[in-house]
């Protein structure tokens, strides 16, 4: 089995976000929470809670971005 980036989804409470993702990205996270329902044992998981899961990953593993928050914080 491949490692995934996401672990569980927490539900959290949510907030609206209007989005527009292009057709093959939608089928990408539709075939991602897919995936990530099998690996996690949870029953399907909407694509759109996958969103902010990754936008945080990405985030927190850029380093650029820390290296420029880190100088702009000093």
């Amino acid at each position: 089995m491949a490692k995934l980036k996401l672990g569980a989804i927490a539900d959290d409470k949510p907030i609206k976000v209007t989005v527009e993702l292009p057709g093959p990205l939608l089928r990408d996270l539709v075939a991602y929470a897919e995936v990530l329902a099998r690996e996690t044992g949870q029953s399907a998981t909407d694509p759109a809670k996958l969103i902010a899961p990754m936008i945080q990953r990405f985030i927190a593993t850029d380093r650029g971005f820390a290296r420029l928050r880190r100088s702009s914080q000093q």
